[in-house]
């Protein structure tokens, strides 16, 4: 299928146009219209090869929102016509323990990622959902559920799934006392999540002048980490913490806040983090854990969930020519809380950009 989106082609420079082929639809692929496609901090990091994984020309994005245009002689869960969904993940080896228990994020042999990933019958890169169209297996297409906003959609597929999962996973809800550290994509989303799932919410930050948002966001309390004081009368006081800070930091400070048997899930920060005192956790049989992602099932309930509620991210509408002063307004976190391009924007190129 011949189709075209916008393309990072090296590291030192801007997404452009480009044209370029999805594979032709096997008997159990999904071919999809990308109507929306949400902006992940991944996004910026892959294009700019932060992670020196990333091999070009390569197409990102991984909060998709489509209309199905074709499917595949045995495709039974979509039809053309429908609204649907893809998240980071597009294939998995369906055959392993994890993926049988619907954690195919968790696949023994990796799962196959939406962009910067490797087909599994191929071995062609994987591209995302700055583009056009894009074929998808059956099993990694979501439905997205009557009453959920199309043009919001998009975000809950990394950063609701992101933080929906260790909510679920921890057993949040009535009288669960969560604290979420960082405000941004994902902690926005954690913080209306947990409001939504019933549990007491604070929001931890540094800066005193994100009150009033986190109270907006559904938090029911706030405490400024730079208060040594607060914190200390803060002990005992959480039975999760999501920490979604994107940067190299230090958890220490914040372990004493988490009652007996408590847990720390980090799902920002992918790399290295400051050196750890342990004497908070043999204190207080405390946990710090890692948390990525969601399984498809899963993902799939967090969807049908925020439809119940109404729970939608906060967003600013984008056209697809905006993409790269969008990268540099994130870098100066410049963006409440996150960006979705309307691929309505987006024109074929007169030219072949391949």
């Amino acid at each position: 299928m011949k189709t075209y989106g916008y393309a990072a082609l090296a590291a030192d420079k801007p997404l452009a146009p480009f044209s370029f082929d999805r594979r032709a639809l096997r008997a159990n692929d999904v071919a999809i219209e990308i109507l929306y496609c949400g902006v992940c901090h991944s996004d910026l990091h892959t294009a700019r090869n932060d992670w020196s994984w990333t091999n070009y020309p390569i197409v990102v994005g991984h909060e998709i929102v489509g209309r199905v245009i074709e499917v595949g002689p045995d495709v039974t869960r979509h039809k053309v016509g429908d609204h649907v969904a893809v998240g980071t993940m597009v294939d998995s080896c369906q055959n392993c323990d994890q993926c049988h228990k619907g954690e195919e994020q968790l696949c023994r042999e990796g799962n196959t990622q939406t962009f910067c990933g490797v087909d599994r019958i191929t071995g062609e890169p994987t591209m995302g959902g700055y583009a056009k169209h894009i074929v998808v297996r059956e099993e990694f297409v979501l439905r997205v559920p009557k009453g959920l906003a199309l043009a919001k959609a998009g975000p809950l597929l990394c950063a609701g799934a992101t933080t929906y999962s260790p909510l679920r996973n921890w057993n949040v809800g009535p009288g669960s006392r969560v604290g979420v550290i960082g405000m941004g994509g994902l902690g926005h989303m954690a913080i209306k999540l947990a409001a939504a799932l019933g549990a007491s919410v604070t929001v931890l930050s540094r800066s005193p002048s994100k009150e009033a948002d986190a109270k907006e966001l559904g938090a029911d309390a706030f405490l400024l980490s730079s208060d040594e004081k607060a914190m200390v009368q803060a002990g005992s006081a959480f039975d999760l913490i999501i920490d979604t800070v994107p940067t190299k930091h230090d958890l220490t400070p914040y372990l004493p806040l988490l009652d007996v048997d408590g847990t720390l899930c980090v799902v920002g920060q992918v790399g290295p983090l400051d050196e750890l005192n342990s004497l908070p956790l043999l204190l207080g049989r405390r946990r710090v854990a890692g948390s990525a992602i969601a399984g498809i099932a899963q993902t799939q309930e967090m969807l049908d969930f925020c439809a119940r509620k109404n729970v939608l991210p906060e967003v600013e509408m984008i056209g697809i020519d905006q993409i790269n002063e969008a990268y540099e307004r994130l870098l100066r976190s410049d963006v409440r809380y996150r960006f979705v391009i309307d691929m309505a924007s987006l024109t074929q190129p007169h030219v072949d950009a391949a």
